[in-house]
């Protein structure tokens, strides 16, 4: 049985909650980094125009983005108006089954799951014997993408997964991770084992601030959506994509920008602050009729785990996929409760001996990008696909 999204006058009271909590901590943090920051003025003996100079480095630091990078070699394969394939096998590569990553579609560069040379979820792969690798790159919507259609999006995997020669072992992260799902379950001979992380599957389970402001929306239509799109010109802009992300934890935003000022005569740590920001900040459009019909078929309609949905003129049935399975999902995660993520275990025709769930303890993007995720357990996750 499907959850259902609360009324909108529960999840109104619920956001009302949790804004409250939100502005608290965010009054304490400001205390706590303004006390710390003067202490530090002191300890240093800081003039006037020190603390000016640390203002305008922190304004500088905060505001200049570059455009994200992949880290490790490779070559693109393929090209199409949506996608490119890039392929990151090793010369001598020996895997008899290749690996085929989807990123996470949201507004960011698919260069996520690349996101440094000690931090990405390719190298853990390759380093693991996954040698034949390789990863679809989402590219940014414009006026002659913003129709694209799920259809289009399912056969650009498909197409991918024929480029390479199939089956394939499937890992989608987040967005890649229901897209992955779903191509699995039209297409289960092309799939020798599928992988998500933090993929929300039953969109309406656990509880969290994105449902809540679902909730608000519904019965509406899908006006509020549809206007973004219209705003955009077609296409959800990416900027107000990351908007809305920053809305649902505002804190650990400025919690972010405060940390920084008082770092700023740290390298390396402001190294990093732009790296992330770098990725985090620098924003792609996306489709607006993609868009659309996530909001009104998945986010609203929970139709993936319903098994009332439509692609490809077909109805998508989880029941369909039988290969070994494997879940994870954050601890801490309010982008994607664990619950919506491991609800795959219960929809999928996979014996229950070949399902694998894991409960990582860190949020979203530390799932897919963070070192001690990395490490635990994408590392031995892969080695286990050889």
């Amino acid at each position: 049985m499907t959850a259902t999204l609360d009324t909108p006058a529960a999840a109104a009271a619920q956001l009302a909650t949790r804004m409250t909590a939100t502005w608290f901590d965010v009054a304490g943090q400001c205390l706590s980094v303004g006390t710390r920051y003067w202490a530090d003025v002191l300890e240093r003996g800081a003039t006037p125009v020190d603390v000016l100079d640390d203002a305008a480095t922190w304004m500088r630091t905060v505001g200049g983005r570059r455009e994200p990078t992949w880290s490790l070699p490779h070559e693109i394969v393929l090209d199409s108006p949506i996608i490119r394939l890039r392929d990151f096998s090793l010369p001598a590569a020996t895997a008899t089954i290749p690996t085929l990553i989807l990123p996470p579609q949201a507004g960011h560069h698919s260069c996520i799951v690349d996101y440094s040379e000690r931090q990405s979820q390719v190298g853990v792969a390759l380093a693991a014997g996954r040698d034949r690798l390789f990863v679809i790159e989402w590219l940014e919507a414009t006026a002659a993408t913003a129709d694209s259609s799920i259809d289009e999006y399912v056969a650009a995997v498909r197409d991918a997964i024929a480029h390479i020669g199939g089956p394939v072992h499937l890992v989608g992260d987040c967005q890649g991770g229901w897209l992955a799902a779903i191509v699995a379950a039209l297409d289960p001979a092309t799939v020798a084992s599928l992988t998500v992380g933090a993929a929300p599957i039953d969109f309406h389970a656990g509880e969290g601030p994105l449902l809540d402001h679902v909730a608000l929306s519904s019965g509406r239509g899908g006006a509020p959506y549809r206007a973004l799109v219209e705003a955009g010109g077609g296409v959800l802009r990416g900027e107000v994509m990351v908007a809305g992300f920053i809305a649902l934890a505002p804190e650990d935003e400025i919690r972010k920008q405060l940390d920084l000022l008082l770092s700023m005569r740290d390298p390396e740590y402001v190294a990093r602050y732009n790296d992330f920001e770098d990725w985090f900040k620098h924003t792609q459009d996306i489709a607006g009729a993609f868009y659309l019909w996530i909001t009104e078929h998945l986010f609203e309609g929970n139709e993936l785990v319903a098994g009332t949905l439509q692609v490809e003129g077909r109805t998508v049935d989880l029941g369909q996929i039988t290969c070994p399975v494997t879940i994870l999902a954050g601890a801490r995660d309010h982008i994607t409760p664990p619950a919506q993520a491991l609800a795959l275990a219960d929809h999928v025709g996979t014996p229950a001996d070949q399902i694998r769930c894991d409960l990582v303890d860190g949020g979203h993007l530390g799932l897919f990008m963070g070192r001690a995720a990395l490490r635990d357990h994408w590392a031995p996750l892969f080695a286990s696909l050889a």
